[in-house]
């Protein structure tokens, strides 16, 4: 003994500890143990049974004793063809649940051939800008009993509607179609920047979308609530909590201000959930997402259905977390993170590829990640119980405090006047760069250790394979566009474009305009450029610290 462990030390008044100070990312203080004291008079009532309200311990009785999580691998790249060959290789490597990444010039609504879109096109994730692009991408795929996430926001009601389009043109009504449009307008305005139009026009857009797909499309998550991309731009996981049941409850409010029930709409949202590398941090952070919820939408906004109260949510291990340094390395930040996921009950989960830090994943990098997850479902043996670290007097102080933390940030949001002002007064944005600048400082100064980055450094890493898109996707997919504009019938087409702009205008249902429209031919960029000719073009003001 050298007396440097944490034993103890004589001579000394204590015992010796590596830092002054222990606390999680979000610098929240970890004593060196916890016993039942840590517990609150109230603690069989706010952690409770799963399946039970506060649902503290999972949405479900029995969780994965029940049904796994469904593996929902992240794919997109090159033009609609390359992706849906992508598709076929993950689901027969066992993905259960399909999920679209799309390129830049389509989540920001332009057709490859607009003058922004050059180098871009097919680079990030698929190109898909016509319902042709989209009937390609799902070529051979059985829509009515494969579930589908599309990862897209600004103009999802054209996404969304070349899918029931396709879906028809094979004989599927809308109402047997299931999965996912994320649909998250307001964490763009707070971290991701991808928009077309300003926040209270966007709002009613994805409120008639709400609207629409209550009625037409009961299997179909409207809006996954995204806490991904605002912990992604440098949000701790408090805020990250926060900022997420912030925009929740603004969604609520807008189905609410378009004539619905809350009961209606409500057990139709879902939410996206960063898992970064603090482990018992983001288990806490699941736990206390699912209680505030609950909360929330049963005592604030009266819901009545059990189902309404329901946190469900994917998640997806950290993506800022992976490192160009030591690219193995993220192999095994990933599978503590996925692991974490799993320990706090989501039920999605999408696992990075070690390669992502350089470009989208190659076929070999994105099986690693998949069998992550199916060795954690099928040898780890965590799926065996229900929330086995419930009755942790660690986990459950952390789950307390992180509730505690997050509802001071929803509480000074209420006071703004909700989400929508408080982004616009620019308030989330400055709290998460506040955060990541005081996280970037800490790796600078050596106080926070990043494997193989600031720390244990070896020397030059040996290269690893990656995957390149070809320059002639981006010339194809102008092409295909091109031929497909002078395919449609002209008179048609500008009936249904005027249909939209009318819808803008006034108060019909945009989704119902727009999908009259992708159905007379009308392309991803034409009904964006009618909601910009319309409703306006966002342009956002400095949200400096």
């Amino acid at each position: 003994m050298n007396g440097t462990g944490t034993g103890d030390n004589p001579g000394n008044d204590g015992p010796i500890e590596r830092r002054k100070e222990f606390k999680t990312q979000s610098g929240i203080p970890v004593e060196p143990v916890y016993g039942p004291e840590s517990q609150g008079s109230d603690w069989d009532g706010s952690v409770g049974e799963p399946g039970r309200f506060p649902y503290t311990r999972g949405v479900y009785p029995n969780m994965y004793r029940g049904r796994l999580w469904t593996m929902r691998m992240f794919a997109g790249f090159g033009s609609p063809e390359d992706t849906n060959r992508r598709f076929k290789y993950l689901l027969d490597q066992g993905q259960t649940g399909l999920s679209t990444a799309f390129d830049m010039p389509t989540l920001m609504g332009y057709d490859p051939d607009h003058p922004l879109a050059m180098g871009e096109v097919g680079r990030e994730g698929v190109s898909a800008a016509t319902i042709d692009d989209m009937d390609a991408l799902f070529d051979g795929i059985p829509l009515d009993k494969v579930t589908t996430s599309m990862t897209i926001n600004a103009p999802a009601v054209v996404l969304l509607a070349f899918y029931v389009a396709v879906a028809e043109r094979r004989g599927i009504p809308p109402e047997a179609l299931g999965g996912t449009t994320q649909n998250d307008i307001l964490k763009e305005f707070i971290a991701q920047k991808e928009w077309i139009s300003p926040p209270r026009p966007a709002m009613r857009i994805i409120r008639d979308m709400l609207a629409w797909c209550s009625t037409h499309m009961p299997r179909w998550n409207t809006i996954s609530i995204s806490g991904y991309h605002i912990r992604e731009a440098g949000a701790t996981a408090v805020q990250e909590l926060a900022f997420t049941l912030a925009d929740g409850i603004g969604y609520l409010q807008a189905g609410i201000e378009a004539g619905l029930d809350v009961d209606q709409f409500a057990p139709r949202l879902s939410f996206f959930f960063d898992v970064h590398n603090d482990f018992f941090e983001e288990i806490a952070k699941f736990r206390a997402a699912r209680r505030i919820w609950a909360r929330v939408v049963r005592d604030r906004f009266g819901a009545k259905n059990p189902r309404s109260w329901l946190l469900r949510t994917h998640a997806q291990t950290a993506g800022v977390s992976l490192t160009a340094q030591q690219p193995y390395n993220n192999v095994v930040r990933t599978t503590l993170q996925a692991l974490a996921a799993v320990l706090g009950g989501t039920q999605s989960l999408h696992t990075n590829s070690m390669d992502e830090t350089y470009a989208l994943p190659t076929e070999e990098a994105a099986t690693l990640a998949l069998r992550t997850q199916q060795i954690i479902a099928h040898e780890s043996g965590v799926t065996n119980t229900v929330d086995p670290l419930g009755g942790s007097f660690f986990v459950e102080k952390l789950t307390d405090r992180m509730e505690e933390l997050a509802m001071e940030y929803i509480d000074r949001i209420d006071e703004m006047g909700g989400i929508v002002p408080a982004i616009e007064s620019g308030y989330p944005q400055r709290e998460i760069a506040q955060s990541a600048y005081e996280f970037q400082k800490e790796i600078d100064n050596g106080d926070r250790t990043i494997v193989g980055v600031n720390d244990f450094v070896s020397g030059e890493d040996e290269p690893i394979p990656t995957l390149t898109v070809d320059l002639a996707v981006e010339n194809r997919q102008k092409e295909r566009i091109r031929e497909f504009r002078k395919r449609r019938d002209p008179s048609r087409h500008r009936d249904a474009m005027d249909g939209i702009r009318a819808a803008a205008a006034g108060t019909d249902n945009l989704m119902e305009a727009v999908l009259s429209a992708v159905k007379a031919g009308a392309t991803l960029g034409e009904v964006s450029d009618c909601f910009r000719e319309v409703m306006g073009i966002y342009r956002e003001t400095s949200a400096a610290c």
